[in-house]
């Protein structure tokens, strides 16, 4: 990978660590995803359109389909990590998401866009699976006594691995929309966030009442997401225009170290040694696939 290339991913793990933290102390549902839309839709929009004036005539029906694909793809991700971090402590879904969701968007690289992984990368992908492995099977799971503890382990994995399958799909989606079709970045999440406020508002609205006071409530978490998270997609996105998709989506994934000391020291979760020896493998496995 280039130099700039990986400045820019560790700038990106960064912020995508402290944006979930935000996510996760939010404790939010629905209207914290369509507050978040509308959000970076309104904060990002003076930029995205100087930008778009003249892009935006040139995208062709694949640019739209690719980015509604991924409006989708990532609707589907931001809620299901938002319902793990509800059901269980953060770094036990943000390293399941975070390192099963580049395991496999490097095997999707290798099958569908023709990237090769070579020895270094297979032993990445071993270390991968072998960090979910040693965080699942920490002690809280089997541990007498304490059924509560497994129970919140347990689907802390289930979402956790769900989440990582979503990023895999829109990493995919998104390396093809900015290294095939040459979309910028920056346009691309700004239409992926506007295209799914519509989604969105049909379960708000449902639920209106609830709105305003979850905004009152959690409107700093909400600027806190809107700020950081697209501008870290963004730079993810640069960097995939820079170096082979396969090594990008591993290496981003350095923020599980961030996200595990965080998940321990802020937010108090046990078993933080453990849970950040998992996370330590995770991320050797990610750096032996950057290789």
């Amino acid at each position: 990978m280039p130099a700039a290339a990986i400045a820019l991913v560790l700038c990106a793990a960064l912020l995508h660590a402290l944006w979930n933290l935000g996510a996760k102390k939010a404790g939010g549902n629905h209207h914290f995803v369509l507050a978040c839309s509308l959000g970076v839709s309104l904060l990002w929009a003076p930029l995205a359109l100087w930008v778009g004036w003249e892009q935006f005539p040139q995208w062709t029906s694949a640019a739209w389909l690719a980015a509604l694909a991924s409006a989708i793809l990532h609707l589907f991700y931001f809620n299901a990590l938002l319902a793990g971090y509800r059901a269980s402590d953060l770094n036990v879904v943000y390293p399941v998401a975070r390192g099963s969701g580049p395991a496999l968007s490097a095997t999707a690289a290798v099958l569908l866009l023709g990237e090769h992984l070579g020895l270094a990368g297979m032993l990445g992908l071993a270390g991968v699976v072998g960090g979910i492995l040693l965080i699942a099977a920490g002690p809280g799971l089997w541990r007498k006594g304490d059924p509560e503890a497994a129970r919140r382990r347990k689907l802390g994995l289930a979402w956790g691995a769900l989440t990582g399958a979503t990023i895999a799909a829109y990493t995919v989606v998104d390396g093809y929309a900015v290294k095939v079709l040459l979309l910028s970045p920056l346009l691309l999440d700004w239409v992926c966030n506007v295209l799914r406020v519509p989604f969105m508002l049909p379960k708000v609205l449902h639920d209106r009442s609830g709105f305003v006071p979850a905004l009152r409530q959690q409107w700093p978490y909400v600027l806190m997401v809107a700020v950081m998270s697209p501008l870290a997609y963004i730079l993810v996105l640069y960097a995939m225009q820079m170096a082979p998709l396969s090594r990008v989506a591993p290496a981003r994934e350095l923020s599980m170290l961030v996200a595990a000391l965080l998940g321990g020291q802020l937010l108090k979760e046990g078993e933080r040694h453990w849970r950040l020896a998992g996370a330590g493998c995770i991320a050797a496995g990610v750096v032996a696939l950057t290789l």
